[in-house]
């Protein structure tokens, strides 16, 4: 596997200036992968000023027709379509997830969004807006200037690119960070940028502590907007420390979604759409279904679906192309989520199914089997905090007031589904779910036109869709007098 592992600025891929690199690991075998670039608070300004300086009249960048910048952002999809093995090789040997998911869902949906995005440069417009006879008056919608993106472990390929499409098809520059243990993919993405002709300091990728990095990139003064996904706890803290700054921020943050199943629902669908929900991923996805909203009448039967696919469900080697339960990302999540599932188990939930850490056949690796709750009472910890691991819980619920008032109950809003033959139900329960995303007889969709974010302290901002475009603008009123 060749990848570069070292920092990328100004179109270069260049050690940190202190010289300092951390390991990144195989989370499917423990072994060190490489040794990669670890940036500082200097590479951090290296990276800003390479990024302004892309926005300077006469610069490449700004010399571009927007619509040839979408060419660029084009080509550099085709590249990532054609690349898919390659890259998504890496991104499972970084990160631990199957080969089926990081080759044929991550990479063509991160290729998709690059599509959809370049079709919008040239798009991006005002308005005019006749307010007086003698005026001539109108908007301007202006880059908002260079776009400090922050990234987690999760997607690191796939929701990277779901800010850098967006941001560079408005005219932006982009300086990202992407999570010190899953750097890979990202670095050789901005490789590809790179051959497919992407002016040098359009986008900077500097991998490093998010302490370090991360606090520095929301100080610095030449970065006008923040977009950040990741665990609710750091966005909190992000927002307060971007304050000194007034920097624009968006945030894309945890979730405990609710996953509805009515009586009447097609349950064997329902029963596939469940496992999908919280499994897919390893479960380390924010918008994971990870509470199972039962209705009474069909409880037994469900769980009963439920349980025997789990069953059949066995952690694998994620280079393996059958293999849909890979490696948690690393050893402290995977100690997280085995923490959960004794929390589970010491208050009283039933576990009907795995329930502890996953061997095979190796001997070594982070890997959970896939765990299954039922009978949670709405107050256990199992119900109420994120787990981000292959973790269900399920709950009964007797109507449908009862199902809005339990899926509502959490501090998250970040997806939910609802599973019924009953048009009118399930249109009522997506309008009364307070929830950013509402899927209907299926979960886990997603497309670059939709936009996707979430309500309450699951953040605010929108990535993906035409709504993305307003993170990245800033809006300019001109009056004329004539």
């Amino acid at each position: 596997m060749s990848t570069p592992n070292q920092l990328f600025i100004n179109g270069e891929f260049t050690d940190a200036k202190s010289g300092e690199t951390f390991a990144t690991i195989n989370p499917a075998t423990e072994e060190k992968i490489t040794d990669v670039a670890s940036a500082g608070v200097d590479d951090v300004d290296a990276a800003v000023k390479a990024a302004r300086a892309q926005l300077e009249p006469g610069s490449d960048w700004q010399k571009m027709k927007p619509r040839d910048r979408g060419k660029v952002m084009w080509r550099i999809a085709d590249m990532l379509s054609a690349r898919a093995e390659e890259i998504g090789r890496i991104e499972t040997i970084d990160n631990g997830k199957p080969i089926f998911e990081s080759q044929f869902v991550d990479t063509p949906a991160a290729a998709e969004c690059l599509y959809y995005f370049a079709g919008w440069s040239g798009k991006v417009t005002g308005e005019t807006l006749p307010v007086a006879d003698n005026a001539f008056t109108y908007t301007l919608r202006e880059p908002v200037g260079v776009v400090g993106a922050i990234t987690p472990w999760n997607f690191p390929l796939m929701l990277a690119v779901w800010k850098i499409a967006p941001a560079l098809a408005c005219g932006n520059t982009v300086v990202i960070k992407p999570a010190s243990n899953t750097s890979l993919s990202l670095l050789k993405f901005a490789e590809y940028a790179k051959e497919c002709g992407l002016p040098a300091g359009v986008l900077n990728v500097i991998p490093g502590r998010g302490s370090v990095v991360g606090n520095a990139m929301v100080d610095h003064p030449g970065i006008d907007a923040i977009a950040f996904t990741g665990s609710t706890e750091v966005g909190r803290q992000l927002m307060a420390r971007a304050a000194k700054t007034l920097k624009k921020v968006s945030l894309e943050l945890g979730g405990k979604s609710p996953n509805i199943v009515f009586a009447d629902a097609d349950l064997d669908a329902a029963a596939r759409g469940a496992l999908n929900a919280i499994f897919y991923g390893k479960g380390e996805v924010c918008a994971a279904g990870s509470r199972l909203l039962v209705e009474e009448g069909a409880h037994d039967e469900l769980m009963a679906k439920v349980t025997e696919r789990a069953a059949k469900m066995t952690a694998g080697d994620p280079l393996h192309p059958k293999t849909r339960l890979g490696a948690i990302v690393s050893k402290d999540q995977m100690d997280t989520v085995l923490s959960y599932i004794e929390a589970g188990k010491s208050e009283g939930a039933k576990l009907v199914a795995g329930g502890q850490r996953a061997d095979i056949g190796t001997g070594k690796g982070y890997f959970v089997q896939p765990t299954i709750f039922d009978d949670v009472d709405p107050d256990m910890k199992i119900s109420r905090e994120e787990i981000f691991g292959p973790v269900l819980a399920t709950i009964r619920f007797k109507d449908a007031e009862d199902a809005i008032a339990k899926g509502n109950a959490t501090v998250y809003g970040l997806a939910a589904a609802v599973w019924t033959r009953d048009v009118s139900k399930a249109h009522r329960i997506a309008r009364a779910i307070k929830a950013g995303t509402v899927w209907v007889n299926t979960y886990n969709l997603y497309d670059p036109a939709l936009p996707f974010g979430g309500f309450k302290e699951s953040g605010f901002g929108r990535d993906q869709g035409k709504d993305a475009l307003e993170k990245y603008t800033q809006t300019k009123s001109v009056w004329v007098n004539l």
